[in-house]
């Protein structure tokens, strides 16, 4: 095509810049313009007023003219000594239309007309059209469209203009038809099938995608294949072609991958050559002679003797494994011949991103410092621990080289921030408290200081709060952590689905947090409550005692707890943990004696690159202890369980004992089991997305009240689908639970919502 324009090209500027006498130029007159004005011409034309014209200069002339794009004729002639310019304008694009287009919106078609230069307002360019049609088509066939067609129409209007109309016939998506996998004899064709992500149409499948054809995807398909044969002792196996079929109408697409097996392996002896021997790399190797070759054990073995030596300091180890094959006994020995390098330690740490936070509050964080040899564990680590204040979108961290040395790196810390603070009137529901109005001030990072300030005022069914904390997670140098509350708060539970009783308390706290390992911590706390109790005309016999005695109450509560954190994200955790053993105990003499003691925790397992496998559970126990030995665990300080924070599917608190009145309520009780299980996965076609994912759970509790022995078979259990999202206006929850063993008498709440109140 660029030929056939060059040579048109010369044919016209030989016809056009016919033979003249050599002339002055004493002016320049461009006839043929409708839309340019004639100092376009003269800016593009290298002849002036003065230049000699002659044969050569016309013919250089012509072709810059044309080489604009702007003309579809040019001539140059002379008048006296007069140079006349003739041209004829390309049209100019008026209108541009695309129709029949669904699957690719409009607007990523016109953004690929205006890279194109096709857009209203600018020269038509046909060449330009043609390759769009081109782009258009290839857009379509990447998405398995082998049947679409697009056509372009130009329509001729008034004043050189153009009106250009794209028609797409998308056509039907090409389907795979049959998949055959030729050379499979020790292994099932069904089970490689298993491996694919590409699967062939049949009955149900038409409604995936994946019996759609890609060529990415078969390409990774293969590389499955070949993974499970190297995995299983093939060390031989090879593939040997692919070939990718179409039928005549484009709708079916025959897939035909052909393999050759060969012998199935079993590891030898494992040797590791190293010219830096470190303590202890025998004990990373888990390949077991006899076992059959497995390229992935390999594999996993190289990286744990990789990250072995990138915790001491040789950030670019190599580890390349060498197989020595004896065909007669097949077995594979195995030497990883480790190249470390030079041993590295880190120059200097660079921040970027922080415009807010103080540098000071992330360097504070980081497990790797400068000066020290380079830990690749312990820049994971400090990864994992800014992720988990909370205040960053995103943590970035790099280790380049430094130029012109050998043995530094820097450490680049790129974070994102977002934003920590907010004074915000808020409105929440939840299953178990039902409606909630506030006024909040949060700020989790005061000053870019990394200190947490908080003012509460909440209005619940349940309800009326006021409380101001103030958090300091650095009050020493070495992390000891400090917070300090003060709170009132009245409760009136005739408006929730629990046994009636009203509840003033007025408490004063300071709370430390010690930490004692990388990821575990000792906690304590001291608080003060000025309780206020009285009863309704409801409240239950098993309450008034207790009211009548102590209508007013003054206790000192110590609290007393381990715990420990290895989640990777404060929000949405993907791997790791938490776990927590705490006990609050009030101090002889208070008015109310009585301790809890709770055990919970939860454990995250990636599974592959988008799947979460939760585990998770807690254990709750209470009683009285001196005067208040007979009385037990006070009313007000009683476990419940049922709602969307515990045992979804039942109504929120109704789980376990209840009182004797006419209508009976949920009295609570002074011991608790709770279980959960969770699938946890993104939202649909959106694998990378951080503020939202769904959940397929198995949830189990029950609460035990005084005197009842713990019976695991009154335990009740649910299923259901949830769905938590970190939106613009705070936590929301959404669930649907189907109990599995209820009981008469049960409260059954299948669907339950919550906003502007944390997850569980």
């Amino acid at each position: 095509m660029k030929k056939s324009v060059l040579v048109l090209l010369a044919l016209l500027v030989s016809v056009c810049a016919h033979a003249v006498e050599p002339f002055t130029i004493s002016d320049i007159r461009v006839e043929g313009l409708e839309r340019l004005d004639a100092g376009t011409v003269f800016n593009y034309l290298p002849l002036k007023v003065g230049d000699e014209m002659n044969d050569e200069e016309g013919r250089l002339g012509i072709r810059a003219l044309f080489e604009t794009g702007f003309f579809r004729d040019v001539k140059l002639e002379q008048d006296g000594t007069v140079l006349v310019v003739r041209v004829v304008e390309r049209p100019s694009i008026a209108s541009i239309t695309i129709l029949g287009n669904d699957e690719i919106s409009t607007e990523n078609l016109e953004q690929g007309l205006r890279r194109a230069e096709l857009v209203e307002g600018r020269i038509f360019n046909r060449a330009s059209l043609e390759a769009m049609e081109r782009e258009i088509q290839q857009a379509y066939l990447a998405m398995g469209r082998y049947s679409t067609t697009v056509e372009t129409e130009v329509e001729d209007l008034e004043r050189n203009r153009v009106g250009v109309t794209i028609n797409i016939s998308e056509g039907r998506v090409a389907r795979i038809r049959k998949i055959n996998i030729v050379g499979a004899r020790q292994v099932s064709e069904e089970d490689l099938k298993d491996e694919m992500n590409l699967i062939e149409r049949r009955g149900w499948r038409l409604f995936t995608t994946r019996n759609q054809y890609s060529k990415q995807k078969l390409e990774a398909d293969v590389e499955r294949i070949r993974s499970y044969y190297l995995d299983r002792g093939f060390h031989d196996f090879k593939v040997l072609s692919t070939n990718v079929d179409i039928s005549p109408n484009k709708q079916n697409i025959f897939i035909s991958i052909s393999v050759e097996e060969g012998e199935v392996y079993t590891f030898g002896d494992t040797v590791i050559e190293s010219a830096e021997a470190i303590e202890g790399l025998e004990e990373l190797i888990t390949i077991q002679p006899g076992e059959p070759f497995s390229r992935k054990e390999v594999n996993e073995t190289r990286a744990a003797i990789a990250d072995r030596y990138a915790d001491d300091g040789y950030a670019f180890v190599e580890v390349r494994p060498v197989y020595d094959t004896d065909r007669e006994t097949l077995q594979v020995t195995t030497v990883l011949t480790v190249d470390p390098k030079q041993r590295v330690y880190v120059r200097r740490i660079e921040i970027t991103g922080n415009t807010h936070t103080r540098d000071e509050v992330i360097r504070r964080e980081l497990r790797q410092f400068e000066g020290a040899w380079y830990s690749a564990s312990a820049v994971r680590r400090s990864r994992e621990r800014l992720n988990r204040l909370g205040f960053f979108a995103s943590v970035t961290i790099e280790t380049p080289s430094v130029p012109g040395t050998a043995d530094q790196v820097d450490m680049r810390v790129v974070v994102v921030e977002r934003e920590t603070g907010s004074i915000q009137l808020s409105a929440g529901y939840s299953d178990a408290d039902g409606a909630l109005v506030g006024v909040n001030f949060q700020q989790r990072n005061v000053l870019g200081t990394g200190r947490e300030l908080r003012v509460d005022v909440n209005n619940s069914d349940a309800a009326r709060e006021a409380s101001v904390t103030y958090n300091n997670p650095y009050y020493t140098p070495d992390g000891i952590s400090r917070g300090i509350t003060l709170s009132q708060q009245e409760v009136n539970s005739a408006d929730v689905n629990t046994a009636e009783y009203i509840l003033d308390t007025t408490t004063a706290e300071v709370t430390y947090r010690i930490p004692i390992a990388e990821t575990n911590s000792l906690n304590l706390g001291v608080a003060l409550e000025r309780l206020d109790l009285a009863s309704t005309s409801e409240t239950p016999p098993e309450f008034l005692p207790i009211i009548e005695e102590n209508p007013e109450a003054d206790d000192v509560v110590l609290t007393l707890g381990v715990s420990r954190d290895t989640r990777n994200d404060f929000f949405f955790p993907t791997k790791g943990g938490v776990a927590a053993l705490s006990t609050e105990i009030t101090v002889p003499g208070s008015d109310f004696e009585y301790y809890k003691v709770n055990l919970n925790g939860s454990y995250y397992l990636p599974i592959g690159e988008s799947l979460t496998y939760k585990v998770g559970g807690g254990i709750g126990y209470g009683d009285g202890f001196g005067d208040s030995a007979d009385i037990g665990l006070p009313f007000f300080k009683n476990y419940y369980a049922g709602g969307s924070r515990s045992v979804r599917g039942f109504d929120g608190r109704s789980l376990g004992p209840r009182d004797s009145g006419a209508t009976p309520q949920p009295l609570g009780g002074d011991r608790r089991i709770l279980v959960n299980m969770e699938l946890l996965l993104p939202p649909f076609g959106d694998g990378v997305n951080k503020d939202k994912r769904f959940g397929l759970f198995f949830d189990g509790g029950m609460i035990y009240g005084q005197g009842e022995d713990v019976d695991l078979d009154e335990m009740r259990y649910s299923v259901g689908l949830s769905f938590n999202w970190f939106s613009p206006i705070g936590p929301f929850s959404l669930s649907y639970g189907e109990p599995l063993n209820d009981k008469a008498g049960d409260e059954i709440e299948n669907f339950q919502i919550s906003f502007g109140t944390l997850f569980r």
